[in-house]
């Protein structure tokens, strides 16, 4: 079987398109890339919209936690220190079997128990809370004169915050805010560990990573091939989110934009 024969009977096959059976043996190196590179489709929608959706929630909760009533500053306070707290591999393991338990009484959370919304949710609420700490500390280092004048050209409320606080809060957050992106979506891998099935063998890159190594008795070709994808899209963020850090800081002088500045989390 040639190389693009493989790619076009496994390219898509994380998603269910293409050949179902694995190969079993004398596996090929476009084999292992190509398995590992279409389980990478899992580890990019999991990131993607666990961080498209979180960032609305981090918003909320990090203006909540601002305010000086306590009916929500105190429930934004305490849902940030509780996913922060904990790690997010037991997030998963207890996320599995609440809703294993939801779905034995309300059939409703049966799509709940499956990696694609369960695993997808854990993840969506677990970058909120370290979200919405970044921007809660970039909404406390806005300058005092920014809202002051807003106050001055009769800005208020909800208008005030949208042309004013919003902005400046995303243009100090954002360096941070690109670590904690790429950092979700290394997190994507722990979907492999976590209790959520994958479903007729349609797993995430690290999935297909561990069934070579399992196969062969070696992994040190499929695991690497699976540092080399997300390097490559660590370095897709990284372009894309330097392209919006340079956007937001557009009005500022060279020497004064704030540059970003890469430090992974090593423990969470």
């Amino acid at each position: 079987m040639s190389c693009l024969q493989t790619i076009q009977d496994y390219g898509l096959r994380a998603i269910g398109i293409g050949e179902r059976l694995l190969p079993r043996s004398d596996f090929t190196l476009c084999e292992q890339f190509t398995l590992i590179g279409s389980g990478m489709i899992w580890n990019v929608y999991f990131g993607v919209m666990a961080l498209c959706t979180g960032f609305f929630l981090a918003t909320a909760i990090a203006v909540a936690k601002g305010l000086a009533n306590p009916w929500l500053r105190k429930p934004a306070e305490w849902f940030i220190f509780l996913f922060r707290g904990s790690p997010l591999f037991i997030q998963f393991f207890f996320a599995y079997f609440l809703f294993l338990s939801l779905k034995g009484v309300y059939p409703f959370f049966s799509p709940f128990t499956a990696a694609w919304l369960g695993a997808l949710i854990v993840l969506f609420l677990n970058t909120a809370a370290y979200s919405a700490q970044i921007f809660y500390g970039a909404l406390q280092s806005i300058p005092k004169g920014e809202v002051e004048a807003a106050d001055a050209y009769g800005l208020s409320g909800w208008l005030r915050f949208r042309r004013v606080v919003f902005p400046t809060m995303l243009r100090l957050a954002w360096p941070a805010y690109t670590n904690e992106a790429i950092f979700l979506f290394h997190a994507t891998t722990l979907v492999y560990f976590s209790g959520f099935p994958a479903w007729q063998q349609r797993g995430d890159a690290l999935y297909y990573a561990s069934y070579f190594a399992d196969k062969t008795f070696n992994p040190f070709v499929p695991y690497p091939i699976l540092a080399m994808y997300f390097i490559l899209l660590t370095l897709v963020i990284i372009a894309g989110f330097g392209l919006v850090n340079t956007h937001l800081n557009r009005h500022l002088p060279a020497n004064a934009r704030q540059k970003l500045r890469l430090r992974p989390n090593l423990i969470r």
